[in-house]
């Protein structure tokens, strides 16, 4: 209906999601892409496209403007703003001319060095309870995505690297093996830390109901609304949930990424971020620039009406630049930082990277087929393109078909 209302001419503005940048307007004006950072723009099945590509190119042919808006570009839309290949134009001053609210980060290894196990630590745990007495809201986010656990040392904060990529190694629970989804390197799992010797090695990885019910067993009188996957696959329960919030129906809004960005409730005036590591240590290059994105995303849900904000980020690795410079909210700094790294390892924006991925549901055949490209490849690339593989993917297996990948990087090819 909405489709062909556009075609008829009847409408002046369409609202969408990703694919909403098909609408069959035939005289466009304008085109504003909110966000323009997140990852869901990207389509992963057929027909695959990056929205953003898809409104640059439809910009061109209607020669009308494209805004990406974001308060964390993407390297790649800023290194463009930066060469002059797109206009930067910079807001300076939050809404309502609002101080950013302070962040605080708590060092996790230190709250377990003094006998602290709970997934809160002390300090917020402190704020959490003064805000429920001043009967102020609490937004706590679970920074919870990956399908598999790193490994991590909880006496040194060791991360279990790859030797030849500069990327943690991932648990497969299977062989007790740490792999690299990389470049194929894997090794056994140990009992100790090779770092420090020491045999507190665990496997992270923590769910929103176990958060739920911790926080129950402290505050039992707390009243605590919960937005993930389980609670929001039914159609209008999202809206539902976040209304029920906004009405002060609950003290404590606890979630995972969706609940990070876009929201405006005035009387939220904490936010806690109980595990800022785990999307840092997932194999993707863009891992530090994702974890920078969200904890500024989240930063700014605190505090943005009459009552000051707080924001505590709970950290294993306090000292990692994408958490400092996010608690910092210096997006410049962070920029600079990160392009070094991309620059001398070889990924966007200095690079071009296309990922090949082959699945079938007999593994030797994903195999020969893999290893048939990537040779092809290499005969008729120029010495200048790197071909990494051919290596199992991320997830080796999904609905019984077997998938490995060759990743090419290019700059003109």
């Amino acid at each position: 209906d909405e489709w062909r209302k556009i075609y008829r001419k009847e409408v002046q503005v369409v609202v969408g999601a990703r694919s909403a940048i098909f609408a069959p307007f035939q005289n466009l004006g304008i085109i504003i892409i909110d966000e323009e950072h997140e990852g869901s723009y990207k389509q992963e099945e057929t027909p695959r496209y990056h929205t953003r590509d898809v409104a640059i190119k439809r910009g061109q042919s209607h020669h009308c403007p494209v805004v990406l808006g974001s308060a964390t570009p993407t390297l790649e839309s800023f290194a463009r703003a930066k060469k002059g290949v797109y206009k930067l134009l910079e807001l300076k001053q939050r809404v309502n001319q609002r101080q950013l609210p302070p962040v605080e980060i708590v060092d996790m290894r230190e709250e377990l060095r003094n006998g602290n196990r709970s997934v809160f630590s002390n300090v917020l745990l402190e704020k959490i309870k003064d805000r429920i007495e001043k009967q102020e809201q609490i937004i706590l986010m679970l920074n919870k995505r990956g399908h598999s656990s790193f490994v991590m040392c909880r006496s040194c904060g060791e991360v279990t690297q790859c030797p030849n990529c500069d990327i943690s190694l991932t648990y497969h629970k299977f062989h007790s093996l740490l792999k690299c989804h990389y470049c194929g390197y894997e090794e056994q799992l140990g009992s100790t830390c090779l770092a420090c010797g020491s045999d507190a090695i665990r496997f992270f990885g923590t769910g929103t109901q176990k958060v739920e019910e911790e926080l129950i067993k402290l505050l039992p009188e707390v009243r605590i609304i919960r937005m993930d996957v389980d609670t929001t696959s039914r159609k209008g329960s999202h809206e539902k949930l976040l209304q029920q919030f906004r009405e002060g129906k609950a003290d404590i809004l606890l979630g995972t990424q969706m609940i990070a960005k876009g929201l405006d409730f005035p009387n939220v005036t904490l936010v806690g971020v109980l595990s800022a590591d785990t999307m840092l240590h997932l194999p993707d290059f863009r891992s530090s620039e994702k974890t920078y994105q969200l904890l500024t995303q989240v930063s700014g849900r605190a505090g943005r009406h009459e009552l000051a904000g707080e924001v505590i980020i709970q950290s294993y690795t306090p000292e990692h630049y994408a958490i400092i410079l996010a608690s910092k909210q210096d997006y410049d700094d962070f920029y600079a930082h990160e392009m070094q790294i991309r620059r001398q390892n070889h990924y966007p924006p200095y690079y071009y990277i296309t990922l090949v991925t082959v699945t079938h549901e007999d593994l030797m055949t994903v195999v020969s087929v893999t290893e048939k490209i990537t040779k092809y490849l290499r005969s008729g690339l120029s010495s200048k393109s790197i071909i990494l593989g051919p290596a199992a993917s991320p997830i080796p297996k999904i609905n019984n078909r077997y998938r490995y990948q060759c990743l090419i990087k290019y700059k003109r090819e």
